[in-house]
C-alpha cells in the first residue's frame, strides 16, 4: 500500500464503503424477524485489529452504529487474541456492553488475510423476543427482561455453540425466528469478510494500516475544523417526558471548547424502577449523532470522527447502572437528540429543528386464541412513528422515525407474522405543530385481534401528555392518544388487554412549529389544506 496516491485510497475507501452496504444488506435479506428485514433495525462495519471503526453502512441507525463503535472494544477486552481463529464469531446482548437493552444481539468476527488478522466485522440486530416479560417496561430489574448472553462464541473455527442453540430455543416464544436471525447475523459479518477478502486480493493488500491511518486522519482533521467555527462557550437545555407512572426530567449541559464537544447529563432525573432505564452507551450514542448533525453531518461516521464528542453523566435513567431494567431504553434514549439539539439552538439560534415525536411508537403484541376457540399464538412486532419537527427551512417530515432512522413497516409483513388486522394506518391531521414552518404529522392506526382471538400489548409510548415542542415561536405539536375503539383510555406504557371484538387506536404525536404562525405564506397554508394535513377546524 505504500506509496499510493490519495486518489488510490479514496477509491479504497469507496470499496470499503461497498463492502459494510453489501454486510447488511445479507442481513436484511437473510433475517428472521420483521424488525429487522422490513424496518432495517440493524447496523453493520468493519473495525481495524485495534477494534477501531473504520466505515459503517448506511442502511441501519444511529443507536446501533455508535454503539457498536464502542461494543467492539469491550468484545476484545474479553476475549483474548490467542483465543480468536479462523472461522469464529462472537455474541452478547448484554445491555452495558453492547447496544442497550437485551432484544439487541451483536455480533462480532475477525477477519484473517494468509493467517494475519487484518480486521473484525460488526453487526447488531433486534430480534423479537429474548424470553423473560417480553418487550415492555413492567420489569424490576434487567433479570426480568430475557435471556442474558455474556460475550461467549457463537462459532469457533466454523463450529457453531449448539450448546448456545438450545439455551436460546428454551427461553424465547419464537425459537425459530430468533435462532434464525442469530444465523442471519453471522453470515452478515461473514459476507463481510469474503468481499474484504476479495477487495485486499484484488489491489494487492496485505494489511488495512494505510487506508485506516486516510480515513482516520481526513475524518479527525475535517470534525476539528468544524468545531473550531463553532462558537465557544456551555449551554443548557430540559425537557420533561412521560416516564412511566410519573414524568421525567432530562437535562443537559453542551460545552464547546478547542478540539471538544462534550455533553453532560447532570440534573437529569434518577433511574426508574420500571424498564425505561438507559444505559449510558445508548445515550452516549444518541447524543453524539445530535452533535454531528449539526456539526459535521457531512463527515463519514467512524472513530476518528466520533472521538471529539464526548458525554459524562453521573448515575441517573439517561446512565443506569446493572441490574437495572432497560427494556425500553430507546424510548428515554431517543429523547436525547431532542434535549441536546435545544442546548445547540441556544449556541446557534435560528438553525435548529423543533422537537418532534422522537420516540418511536412501537408496539409488541402477544396474540392467542380466545378462551375454547381455535387459533394461533404469535408475537407480532411493529414499529411506527410520529412527525418530525419543523426545520429552519422547511416543514417537518410526517410518520418520520427521527432520530431511529428505521423504514416504516408494511402492513402486509405485520399482518403476516400473526392473526391481527390492521385497520387503518394515515397520516393525522392537524398533529403537526403551527408555525412559518409547520410541524410533520403524526399517524393514525388501528389494530385489532382476528377473529376469535384476543392480544396483550406493550405499550411503548411518550409525548401523550408532554407533546414535542416549537422552536423559536412555534406551536407544540399534537400529544398522542392511546385508546380502544369505545373511547376507553389506555396508559401509554405498560403490557395491557385488547380483548375480541375490540380494536386499538393508537395516535401518534406531530412534531413542533417552527417560527410564528402568523408568518406562514398563503400557498403554503392553501396546500396544507389542500392535501388535508390541516383543516377547517383549526
Amino acid at each position: 500500500m505504500a506509496g499510493l496516491s490519495e486518489i488510490r485510497m479514496q477509491v479504497m475507501w469507496n470499496r470499503l464503503i461497498s463492502v459494510v452496504e453489501e454486510q447488511a444488506l445479507t442481513l436484511l435479506r437473510t433475517a428472521f424477524s420483521t424488525s429487522v428485514r422490513e424496518a432495517g433495525d440493524l447496523s453493520a462495519g468493519v473495525f481495524n485489529p485495534q477494534g477501531l471503526m473504520l466505515a459503517q453502512a448506511v442502511t441501519g441507525t444511529p443507536g446501533h452504529v455508535n454503539t457498536m463503535a464502542e461494543a467492539v472494544l469491550h468484545f476484545l477486552n474479553e476475549i483474548p487474541r490467542k483465543e480468536m481463529f479462523e472461522g469464529d464469531c462472537y455474541v452478547t446482548n448484554d445491555p452495558w456492553k453492547g447496544t442497550g437493552h437485551l432484544h439487541d444481539i451483536t455480533m462480532v468476527a475477525p477477519s484473517f488475510k494468509d493467517g494475519q488478522l487484518v480486521a473484525f466485522f460488526a453487526c447488531t440486530a433486534h430480534v423479537v423476543d429474548v424470553g423473560g416479560r417480553g418487550f415492555g417496561a413492567d420489569g424490576k430489574s434487567v433479570y426480568e427482561e430475557g435471556i442474558q448472553i455474556p460475550i461467549m462464541k457463537f462459532a469457533e473455527r466454523g463450529k457453531v455453540n449448539m450448546d448456545l442453540i438450545r439455551l436460546l430455543r428454551a427461553n424465547v416464544r419464537e425459537p425459530n425466528q430468533v435462532v434464525g436471525d442469530f444465523y442471519s447475523l453471522s453470515a452478515c459479518n461473514e459476507v463481510g469478510h469474503r468481499r474484504l477478502i476479495d477487495m485486499m486480493a484484488e489491489v494487492g493488500m496485505a494489511d488495512l494500516d494505510d487506508l485506516g491511518d486516510f480515513i482516520f486522519s481526513r475524518s479527525r482533521s475535517a470534525t476539528l475544523e468544524r468545531i473550531a467555527a463553532l462558537p465557544k462557550g456551555s449551554w443548557d437545555n430540559e425537557m420533561v417526558v412521560d416516564g412511566y407512572d410519573e414524568p421525567v426530567k432530562l437535562a443537559t449541559v453542551l460545552s464547546v471548547k478547542d478540539g471538544e464537544v462534550n455533553v453532560d447529563f447532570t440534573g437529569t432525573d434518577a433511574p426508574s424502577k420500571w424498564g425505561i432505564n438507559c444505559p449510558l452507551i445508548y445515550s452516549k450514542a444518541y447524543a453524539c449523532y445530535a452533535v454531528k448533525c449539526v456539526v459535521a453531518p457531512d463527515i463519514p461516521n467512524n472513530s476518528a470522527s466520533l472521538e471529539p464528542f464526548t458525554v459524562s453523566s453521573p448515575v441517573n435513567i439517561l446512565n443506569a447502572e446493572r441490574p437495572a431494567p432497560v427494556s425500553l431504553r430507546h424510548v428515554m434514549g431517543h429523547m436525547v437528540p431532542d434535549l441536546v439539539l435545544g442546548a445547540l439552538a441556544k449556541a446557534k439560534p435560528g438553525e435548529i429543528m423543533a422537537e418532534g415525536a422522537a420516540a418511536l411508537w412501537n408496539i409488541h403484541i402477544s396474540v392467542r386464541p380466545e378462551t375454547g376457540k381455535e387459533g394461533r399464538r404469535s408475537e407480532v412486532l411493529m414499529f411506527n412513528s410520529g412527525g418530525t419537527g419543523a426545520r429552519p427551512g422547511l416543514d417537518g417530515l410526517a410518520a418520520t422515525a427521527f432520530p431511529s432512522g428505521v423504514h416504516t413497516m408494511p402492513i402486509e409483513a405485520t399482518e403476516h407474522t400473526g392473526p391481527i388486522v390492521v385497520w387503518r394506518k394515515e397520516l393525522r391531521p392537524d398533529s403537526g405543530g403551527a408555525g412559518r414552518l409547520r410541524g410533520g404529522l403524526g399517524q393514525v392506526i388501528e389494530i385489532a385481534p382476528a377473529e376469535g382471538h384476543e392480544f396483550d400489548f406493550s405499550a411503548m409510548f411518550d409525548r401523550v401528555n408532554h407533546p414535542a415542542r416549537g422552536r423559536d415561536g412555534g406551536d407544540d405539536g399534537a400529544a398522542g392518544v392511546v385508546e380502544l375503539d369505545d373511547g376507553t383510555k389506555l396508559r401509554p406504557k405498560g403490557w395491557q388487554h385488547v380483548p375480541g371484538g375490540k380494536r386499538l387506536i393508537l395516535k401518534a404525536p406531530g412534531g413542533g412549529g417552527f417560527g410564528p404562525a402568523d408568518e406562514r405564506d398563503d400557498e403554503s397554508r392553501a396546500d396544507d389544506r389542500l392535501k388535508g394535513y390541516v383543516t377547517d377546524k383549526t
